[in-house]
């Protein structure tokens, strides 16, 4: 059977390239081994979000006293919240598949086995058929990474997908990594009870982010009851008292730690059996792509976490759509200058564009910074919130935004104004300029704008 396109993966990255294809008109197949909608929807993104959403709907009955609101024996319904998730997923996952469907796209339920530039083999539990395609589009994603630690294996030490899953909320948990999926997990298990403890090997937990957004959460979280070691490291892991006793190596030296679960949290790696005998070429693991997201093989792409860019959802959907409009006769290229990443702590985390350690390192002390802390805004003090604030960094001669960074309520809704104002790359004046309706909590964006102008309005 001859497709214009075969698309290897239904995740993010896959299905929006195979649907992008076939309403360009273009003859499209796409295979997938497991659930559409891939690791964000089924075991990433979307089921930790219901998750984060329960433990604060948790948090925010359990502080309505504060608002006026009498609510008594409040609980968490573990497996009332499992189920909640489990709804999520599967409406989201009937989603993808009737796009797929309405758009005339033939799904293949099965394991790729990808034979050459134009020829894949589709495995199912009974039979296998070989498809052909002038162009592939190369979209298997990633798994959670496993550090070789003696005890990785004993029951209770496990990654983030099972993390989801668990049939209770456990007593504790130590978390081995604090990038965006350890601080995420922390926070939705601390604010539902369990006694939480982070360990990052690097100096500071979100070592991608702005320094003094990593530094704000990491104060945040602690306050919250969570336990932070940074610069260390597990040593082990071993079974004592039905429990998990963990050897932790910190700067002030070995410290035992004992929990009821250790979540790894270290990263993913790409999945790449399906085309590991296709010659494509490989950096550090990674599938190497052009700006183009074309590989070293002529008719084949790749897209999503393979590639080794960014490891976000709404990233791989772009790619998918570059990638797709090259495989059918266009020209496009990936733009990566304007990429909004969003954790979804308690509070939350977002930014877009440069760091101030990065925008130094191009312009030196050619940059200003604005800053608006959410204390003063009017609507975050309505919802009850006066935590974190608002960075914005421009360059001191045009006053273009360089980069935003934002750490509290609505922080990764407010983002996508920021990338805007990146991708345009609109001034602090103009964002000043923009009048933005009151009360909201976008107003804090303008008035980081005032402030980085030398006019702060509603901040001493």
């Amino acid at each position: 059977m001859h497709y214009d396109l075969v698309v290897i993966g239904g995740g993010p990255g896959g299905y929006v390239a195979a649907i992008y294809a076939a309403k360009k008109g273009a003859k499209v197949g796409l295979v997938e081994k497991g659930d559409l909608g891939g690791t964000c929807l089924n075991r990433g993104c979307i089921p930790t979000k219901a998750l984060s959403h329960g433990a604060s709907v948790y948090q925010s009955l359990k502080n309505a006293g504060d608002f006026g609101v009498a609510v008594e024996n409040v609980r968490v319904d573990w497996h009332g919240l499992q189920k909640k998730k489990a709804a999520v997923i599967a409406t989201l996952r009937r989603g993808v598949e009737n796009l797929l469907k309405a758009n005339g796209v033939s799904v293949f339920r099965g394991r790729a086995e990808v034979e050459g530039e134009r020829s894949v083999r589709v495995v199912y539990q009974e039979g296998e058929q070989v498809l052909t395609a002038n162009s592939l589009i190369l979209a298997t994603g990633s798994k959670p990474a496993v550090i070789p630690f003696p005890g990785n294996d004993l029951p209770g030490v496990i990654t983030s997908e099972e993390a989801l899953s668990l049939d209770d909320i456990p007593g504790s948990m130590l978390i081995v990594g604090g990038g965006v999926i350890g601080v995420e997990m922390a926070s939705i298990y601390g604010s539902l009870g369990t006694d939480v403890t982070v360990v990052e090997m690097l100096p500071r937990i979100l070592p991608r982010a702005d320094e003094e957004i990593s530094a704000e959460l990491k104060k945040i979280l602690e306050r919250n009851g969570t336990k932070i070691f940074t610069e260390s490291s597990v040593e082990s892991v071993e079974r004592e008292s039905g429990r998990l006793k963990v050897s932790v190596r910190t700067p002030g030296g070995i410290r035992s730690i004992s929990v009821d679960k250790v979540l790894m949290a270290v990263g993913r790696r790409p999945v790449t059996d399906a085309f590991e005998n296709l010659g494509i070429r490989l950096e550090s693991g990674w599938v190497a792509v052009d700006e183009r997201m074309r590989t070293n093989l002529e008719n084949v792409y790749a897209v999503g976490d393979i590639t080794g860019k960014f490891q976000l959802a709404h990233v791989a959907s772009h790619q998918g759509i570059v990638a797709a409009a090259n495989a059918i006769g266009e020209d496009r290229v990936m733009d990566y200058k304007a990429v909004p990443s969003c954790i979804f702590t308690d509070p939350e985390v977002a930014y877009v564009g440069l760091t101030e350690r990065e925008a130094r390192e191009i312009h030196g002390d050619g940059i200003k910074i604005g800053r608006f802390p959410f204390i003063a805004s009017g609507r975050a003090l309505t919802l009850g919130e006066s935590r974190g604030f608002v960075k914005i960094i421009a360059d001191s001669r045009w006053k273009e935004i360089l980069g935003v960074h934002i750490v509290g309520p609505g922080a990764t809704e407010l983002i996508a104004e920021a990338a805007l104002a990146v991708k345009l790359e609109c001034t602090a004046e103009e964002l000043a300029d923009t009048i933005h309706a009151h009360p909201t909590l976008s107003e804090t964006i303008m008035e980081a704008s005032f402030d980085l102008l030398g006019i702060p309005i509603h901040k001493m």
